[in-house]
């Protein structure tokens, strides 16, 4: 049996050993005390340069279509490059070192969570069904997902916020913990970053199918392996042969990548049936079905919630068995 003596560790090595865990703890907790800042929020002055950048390059082209479709997508790659890789670089090269710089880390991780955000959110929706507010539900579940809900149901607005609890669980919470524990707190601010321009630019529309290219693949590319552990851990904090059941059978046919393993363990976790048709830019969209068990309602938007809460203790409590295991 491996026995550790903690008075023979050196100090310096165990604080450096533990900094990063505690750094994810401060940031989580802050995130949880503080939610995303009021006013002055970073990523609102990101969001309007973005929004500068991509109608100064994405003018429309004319002439040859191939050659219009190489131009848009080089030049949404280039704004991506622009606006994503130099903000985590000044981050590396200015933050301190010591305490200082364990600060700056926590500052970093703090604003690229959005958890208490994503569940005031989502608990605003679950409210308003409790009371019966259809209407009132339907406007808030809007701010949530990018799909028409004027017309939906209450069963269709608790679908819709249960799947963006789910999604977003992974996007605002534990891609951005991956990052910080792989690269401290530039490289949650580098994943926030582009999550967020393809949360602007990833649609397969016109104006950004050629355009949103790169942002919507490199987004897939720094998810693809924090969305599995994400499901993983769905499953652990959840109904684990269900939920590996629905992401073994379920995930290939949905058309993200990342969301599908995502929610199909979260849907199958949780006991419930989520996807479906959804309408989008006022075109009806087939959708497969998600998960097993009766159609989500209101109360399982709490239940989703819960999940999370646990899934995010489950990560803490690894980050810093981690770092115990390596002072």
């Amino acid at each position: 049996m491996l026995t550790v003596s903690f008075p023979e560790w050196p100090a310096g090595q165990a604080l450096l050993a533990l900094s990063m865990p505690l750094a994810a703890i401060a940031g989580a907790g802050l995130d949880r005390l503080l939610g995303e800042p009021r006013r002055w929020h970073p990523l609102l002055g990101f969001g309007a340069l973005a929004g500068a950048v991509e109608r100064t390059l994405n003018a429309s082209d004319g002439g040859d279509r191939h050659r219009a479709h190489n131009s848009r997508s080089v030049r949404g790659l280039l704004a991506w490059s622009l606006l994503v890789l130099p903000l985590p670089a000044l981050a590396v090269w200015l933050t301190p070192a010591g305490l200082p710089g364990w600060g700056v880390d926590v500052v970093l991780l703090y604003l690229a969570l959005g958890g208490r955000s994503l569940d005031q959110h989502a608990r605003r929706v679950a409210s308003d069904l409790a009371r019966g507010d259809l209407v009132l539900a339907r406007r808030h579940v809007g701010w949530m997902v990018s799909r028409q809900t004027e017309h939906l149901g209450a069963a269709g607005v608790a679908g819709a916020c249960v799947e963006s609890t789910l999604e977003n669980g992974n996007d605002a919470v534990f891609s951005a913990l991956f990052w910080f524990v792989l690269l401290g707190g530039p490289g949650a601010l580098l994943f926030r970053l582009a999550n967020t321009l393809d949360a602007m630019w990833g649609y397969r529309n016109d104006r950004f199918a050629d355009f949103g290219w790169a942002a919507a693949r490199l987004d897939d590319l720094l998810n693809f392996v924090p969305a599995r552990l994400t499901a993983v851990s769905y499953a652990l904090c959840g109904q684990p042969r269900s939920a590996l059941r629905c992401w073994r059978g379920q995930a290939a046919n949905w058309k993200s990548p990342n969301a599908g393993p995502v929610m199909a363990a979260g849907a199958g976790s949780l006991g419930v049936a989520l996807g479906g048709p959804a309408v989008y830019d006022g075109r009806r969209e087939e959708r497969p079905l998600l998960g097993e068990g009766p159609p989500a309602c209101g109360a399982d938007i709490g239940k989703a919630l819960a999940l999370l809460d646990r899934c995010l203790l489950l990560w803490l409590a690894t980050i810093l068995c981690w770092g115990l295991a390596r002072a």
